[in-house]
C-alpha cells in the first residue's frame, strides 16, 4: 500500500517548501553571526576557504546553477562540499547582504582564525618561509593582494601593524578568500615574531646581491610614508628593488611579489601543497 507521506514528500520537492525552509534558515543564520564572522565575498573566496579547512557557517547564492557550474570547472575537487554548502535565495535578499554585490553572487560567512593559532603559527621555527610585514599600511585593496601573494608563495604568514584591519572585509575580498592558506595577525613592532628583519628602503643595497633566509621577515613601509622609525629601528638589513631613475615607487603588492619572487627563485624552500 502507498504510504500517503511519498506524496506529501513530492509535494514539498514540486512546490520548493523546503528549498524555502533552506533559505530562511541560511538567512536566519546570516543575520544572527555576521557581525562576529569572515564574510568571504565571491565565488573564489568560499573555493579557498573550503580548500584550506575554513569552517564556514552559512554559505548563500543568488544563482546555485551557475554557482556550480563554476565548481565543475574551477575547482572540481571542492564541488561536492559547495553542493552542500550552498543555499538558494533570492537574487534581492543575495543583494541585502553584502555591502557590495559580487558578480559571481556567491558569499558566505567563516570562523576567523583564533588568535593564539595564528600567533604559534608565526612563532614556530625553525622557519621555513618569511614572514611579511606590512607596517601601517592604508589600503585595504593592497593588502588583500599582498596576502594573496604570501599565500601563493607559501609564506609563513603577513603580519600588520598600524591601525588597519588585516580581516576586514575588503581585504579578505581582495585576498580572495586566502587568508585561511596563511597565517594573518595584526602586531606591534614588538610584538614581531623573531628572525632577521630584512626592510625595503629605496636607500638600501641592491636586493639583487642579497640571499633573503628563508627565517626572514619580509618588511614594507606603507604606500604614502614608507618605514615606521620603529620598524627601521628593528631593521637588521636595509634592501632596495631595482628601479629605473625618476620612477618614485612600485605597487605595494608589486614590491612584495618581486621580493616573495627573489626569495624563491635564489633557493627558497619549496612551495607545499
Amino acid at each position: 500500500m502507498k504510504d500517503p507521506a511519498d506524496d506529501h514528500d513530492r509535494a514539498d520537492d514540486h512546490d520548493g517548501t523546503d528549498d524555502r525552509d533552506r533559505a530562511k534558515d541560511a538567512v536566519g543564520t546570516w543575520h544572527r553571526l555576521a557581525g562576529a564572522s569572515v564574510l568571504l565575498d565571491g565565488f573564489h573566496a568560499l573555493k579557498h576557504a573550503v580548500r584550506f579547512r575554513a569552517e564556514v557557517l552559512t554559505a548563500v547564492t543568488g544563482d546555485r546553477r551557475a554557482a556550480l557550474a563554476l565548481a565543475d570547472e574551477l575547482a572540481p575537487d571542492v564541488r561536492d562540499t559547495l553542493d552542500g554548502l550552498l543555499v538558494e535565495v533570492p537574487e534581492a535578499t543575495y543583494r541585502s547582504l553584502v555591502p557590495r554585490p559580487h558578480p559571481t553572487a556567491v558569499a558566505a560567512l567563516a570562523v576567523r582564525p583564533s588568535r593564539e593559532a595564528g600567533l604559534r603559527a608565526l612563532a614556530a621555527t625553525p622557519r621555513i618561509a618569511p614572514v611579511v610585514v606590512l607596517d601601517q599600511p592604508r589600503n585595504l585593496g593592497n593588502a588583500g593582494a599582498v596576502i594573496r601573494l604570501a599565500a601563493g608563495f607559501g609564506a609563513t604568514g603577513v603580519v600588520t601593524t598600524g591601525t588597519l584591519d588585516p580581516w576586514h572585509p575588503t581585504v579578505v575580498r581582495g585576498g580572495a578568500g586566502l587568508h585561511f592558506a596563511t597565517a594573518v595577525e595584526r602586531l606591534t613592532v614588538a610584538e614581531l615574531p623573531s628572525g632577521p628583519v630584512f626592510a625595503l628602503d629605496p636607500e638600501g643595497e641592491d636586493i639583487r646581491g642579497t640571499k633573503l633566509p628563508d627565517d626572514a621577515l619580509l618588511a614594507f613601509g606603507s604606500e604614502r610614508s614608507g618605514l615606521s622609525p620603529e620598524l627601521r629601528a628593528r631593521a637588521d638589513h636595509l634592501v632596495s628593488l631595482p628601479m629605473r631613475p625618476q620612477v618614485s615607487s612600485y605597487n605595494l603588492a608589486t614590491s612584495v611579489a618581486m621580493t616573495l619572487f627573489h626569495w624563491s627563485a635564489a633557493g627558497g624552500a619549496p612551495i607545499s601543497s
